[in-house]
C-alpha cells in the first residue's frame, strides 16, 4: 500500500481520530485538566480592564464619590482613593493573569511534548518493523515528513488549539458580559457586527486546507530530493546532475511559494473586508451610544467600558476563527499519522509460530511463484533443494530473479504461490525473529551505521565476548586495517561508513556476519564492486565465513563460484540448469557455458542458445 501524499482518507473521521489519540493523552489527563482550568480564569480576566473603565470614568474623571449601601449600612469611597485603587487593581490583575499565562503555557508545552514523544516513539517502533515492500513503495521524503512534522502538528497543535479555544472563548464571554452590563442594546449590535466581520474566516477554511495539503505534498517532494541529493552525491557528480537536482529543488520551492501566494491572493480581500465591516459596526455603536448618553440611558463610563470591550473582543473572536481553521490541519496531520500506524504489512507472523532453533536438513523451494507487481512474475514454478552445508551459486541474466530468490528466504517478501521450507517446515510457520537470526547477509553495498567499528561488528551478536570478537576480526582480515587506524576498533565511522574504503566496509560487514554465526549465509554480489586486490582479501574473509554453512552465492564474476558445490542458472524466473561448474560446462549450448565463455574466452563470440 502506498501512502497518500496529501491527506489520509480518515482525516475527517473526527471522533475516530480523537479515540485514536486519546491513549497518548490519557496518562496526562490530570495535568491537561489543570491546564484547562487555568485557561478559564485566564480568559475571564480579559474583561478586567474594560470593566474598570466604567467606575474610573464615572467617578474618578467625574470627580464623584461612590456611594452604596451594604448590610443596611451606607458607605462612601472617595474618587481620589479610587484614582489610586483602580489602576493598582488593574496592574494586580494583569500580573495575576501573567502568572496564569506562564503556568498555562508551561503545562501545555510539557503535555504537548510528552504526547509528541509518545507518538514519535510508537511511530518509529512501527517503522523499524515495516516490511521491505513499504520502503520500496514509499519515497523517503513522504515518510520523513510524516515522522518529523505530523506528530508535532497532531499532538502539539491539538493541545495548543484547545487551550487557545478555552482561553479565547472565556475571554470573549467575559468581554461580552462587560458589554451586556454596560448596555444590552449596544451589546446586541456589537456581537452581530463582529460575527458578520468574521464570516470571511470560515469561508476561507477550504482554501487554507487545500493549500496545507498541497504544501505537505511539496514538502515531502523537497525532502525526498534532499535525501537523494545527499545519499546519491557520487552518482550526481559523476553524471553531472548537479543542475538537474538544483532545478528540481528550486522548482519545488517556487511551487510552494506559488501555492502560498495564490492563497494569500485569494484570501487577501478577507482582512480589508473584516476591517470595513468592523469599522462600520463601530461607527454604528458610536452613533447609537452617543444618543443613549444624551438621553441619560447610559453613562460616559459605561460607554467607554463598552467600546473598550468591543475593541478587545476582536482579538479572541479572530483567534477563535484561526483556531477552528487550525484544527482542520490538526485532524489532517492526525489522519496521516494513523494511516502510517494502520499500514497493513504483508509479512505477518502466525499466532502459533514456532522458533527455529537449528537447521538439520535441507532447504527446499517448492513450486515458488513471486511477483512484485500483480501479473508480472519474477519467479515462476521454481523448484530447488539445497542440502545442509552446501554452497549453492546462483547465476543468470540481470532481472532473472537471483536476488529475489534469496530475499524470499528471510521473508523480506512472501512467496505469491508455493512454499519455502527448512527441514520440511514452511518458513511462514517460524517466528520472524528466529528465522532471520539463522540467516546472515553480506551485500554488494553493505550498510554500516554511524558509531564505532566495534559497535558495527557487534550488531551481529550484541552479547559476544572479546574472544568471539577477535576471532571475527581475524577471520575477516581486519587486523592490519585496525592497526592503521588511530583508534582501532573505537574508530567512529561517518554516516553509512563512508570514511572506509569499499573493501574495508565489506570486511567489517563480513566480521558482523561472522560473529552472528548463522547457519545460512547469503552473499549477494559481495565482491562485484571491488578491485582485484580488495577482492582477493575479501574473498579470503568470505572463505572463512562460509565454512560449515549452507551458503547462497549470487555472483556476476563466475571465477568466484567455480568451487561451489552446485550452480543454479536462473533465466526469466525459472531454474534452467543445475550442477557443478564442470557439469554445466559440458552441457552443449548450455546457458552457463555461454555466460562463462562470454567472460573468459574473449576470442570466441558465442551465440546464446
Amino acid at each position: 500500500m502506498k501512502l497518500s501524499q496529501t491527506e489520509a482518507k480518515n482525516s475527517f473521521e473526527y471522533m475516530w481520530l480523537i479515540k485514536r489519540i486519546f491513549p497518548y493523552i490519557k496518562p496526562f489527563i490530570g495535568r491537561i485538566i489543570m491546564a484547562f482550568f487555568i485557561a478559564i480564569p485566564l480568559g475571564l480576566l480579559d474583561g478586567v480592564v474594560a470593566f474598570a473603565l466604567k467606575p474610573y470614568m464615572d467617578y474618578v474623571v467625574g470627580q464623584k464619590n461612590l456611594e452604596f449601601a451594604l448590610f443596611n449600612h451606607n458607605f462612601s469611597i472617595s474618587y481620589s482613593l479610587m484614582a489610586v485603587a483602580i489602576p493598582f487593581a488593574v496592574v494586580l490583575f494583569a500580573g495575576f493573569q501573567g502568572i496564569l499565562r506562564y503556568l498555562n503555557e508551561y503545562l501545555s508545552s510539557w503535555i504537548s511534548q510528552k504526547i509528541t514523544n509518545g507518538v514519535k516513539i510508537d511511530l518509529f517502533s512501527r517503522l523499524v518493523y515495516m516490511n521491505t515492500s513499504f520502503y520500496d513503495e514509499n519515497p523517503s521524503g513522504v515518510v520523513l515528513t510524516r515522522y518529523l512534522n505530523d506528530p508535532n502538528t497532531a499532538a502539539t497543535s491539538i493541545v495548543d488549539n484547545i487551550r487557545t479555544l478555552i482561553v479565547s472563548s472565556f475571554g470573549a464571554l467575559s468581554l461580552v458580559g462587560v458589554m451586556l452590563y454596560s448596555s444590552w442594546k449596544l451589546a446586541i449590535i456589537g456581537v452581530i457586527v463582529l460575527c458578520v466581520a468574521f464570516v470571511p474566516v470560515f469561508l476561507i477554511r477550504k482554501r487554507v486546507k487545500k493549500a496545507s495539503n498541497e504544501n505537505m505534498k511539496i514538502g515531502g517532494d523537497i525532502t525526498t530530493n534532499f535525501n537523494e541529493t545527499y545519499s546519491g552525491h557520487k552518482v550526481m557528480s559523476s553524471y553531472g546532475l548537479e543542475k538537474r537536482q538544483q532545478k528540481l529543488f528550486i522548482d519545488k520551492v517556487h511551487e510552494s511559494f506559488n501555492v502560498n501566494m495564490s492563497l494569500i491572493k485569494r484570501a487577501g480581500w478577507m482582512s480589508p473586508l473584516m476591517y470595513l465591516i468592523a469599522s462600520m459596526g463601530i461607527a454604528l455603536v458610536l452613533g447609537y451610544g452617543t444618543q443613549l448618553i444624551i438621553s441619560n440611558q447610559m453613562t460616559a463610563g459605561s460607554f467607554a467600558s463598552f467600546v473598550t470591550s468591543l475593541l478587545l473582543l476582536y482579538k479572541p473572536i479572530k483567534t477563535l476563527g484561526g483556531t477552528l481553521t487550525g484544527l482542520q490541519s490538526v485532524f489532517v496531520a492526525m489522519g496521516r499519522v494513523f494511516e502510517l500506524f494502520d499500514y497493513e504489512t504483508e509479512i505477518k507472523e502466525k499466532e502459533n509460530a514456532v522458533v527455529l532453533t537449528s537447521i538439520n536438513n535441507n532447504i527446499t523451494f517448492e513450486h515458488v511463484d513471486f511477483e512484485y507487481v500483480k501479473g508480472n512474475k519474477i519467479l515462476c514454478d521454481f523448484n530447488l533443494e539445497v542440502k545442509k552445508n552446501e554452497t549453492l551459486a546462483i547465476v543468470g541474466n540481470s532481472g532473472g530473479g537471483k536476488s529475489t530468490l534469496v530475499n524470499l528466504l528471510p521473508r523480506f517478501y512472501d512467496v505469491t504461490n508455493g512454499a519455502i521450507k527448512i527441514d520440511g517446515v514452511d518458513i511462514r510457520d517460524f517466528t520472524l525473529e528466529s528465522l532471520r537470526k539463522n540467516i546472515a547477509f553480506v551485500f554488494q553495498d553493505n550498510f554500516l551505521f554511524s558509531g564505532t567499528i566495534r559497535e558495527n561488528i557487534l550488531m551481529g551478536k550484541f552479547d559476544a565476548n572479546e574472544e568471539e570478537l577477535n576471532k571475527a576480526i581475524n577471520y575477516a582480515h581486519l587486523e592490519e586495517m585496525l592497526e592503521e587506524l588511530p583508534n582501532g576498533l573505537e574508530t567512529i565511522l561517518g554516516e553509512r561508513g563512508m570514511t572506509l574504503s569499499g573493501g574495508q566496509r565489506q570486511r567489517v560487514a563480513i566480521a558482523r556476519a561472522m560473529i552472528k554465526d548463522a547457519p545460512i549465509i547469503v552473499l549477494d554480489e559481495a565482491t562485484s564492486a571491488l578491485d582485484n586486490k580488495s577482492e582477493a582479501i575479501v574473498q579470503k574473509a568470505l572463505d572463512n565465513l562460509i565454512k560449515n554453512k549452507t551458503v547462497f552465492v549470487i555472483a556476476h564474476r563466475l571465477s568466484t563460484i567455480k568451487n561451489a558445490n552446485r550452480i543454479a542458472v536462473i533465466n526469466e524466473g525459472k531454474l534452467v540448469e543445475l550442477g557443478s561448474h564442470d557439469e554445466l560446462l559440458n552441457i552443449p549450448n548450455g546457458q552457463y557455458k555461454f555466460l562463462y565463455e562470454m567472460q573468459f574466452n574473449e576470442k570466441q563470440t558465442p551465440v546464446l542458445p
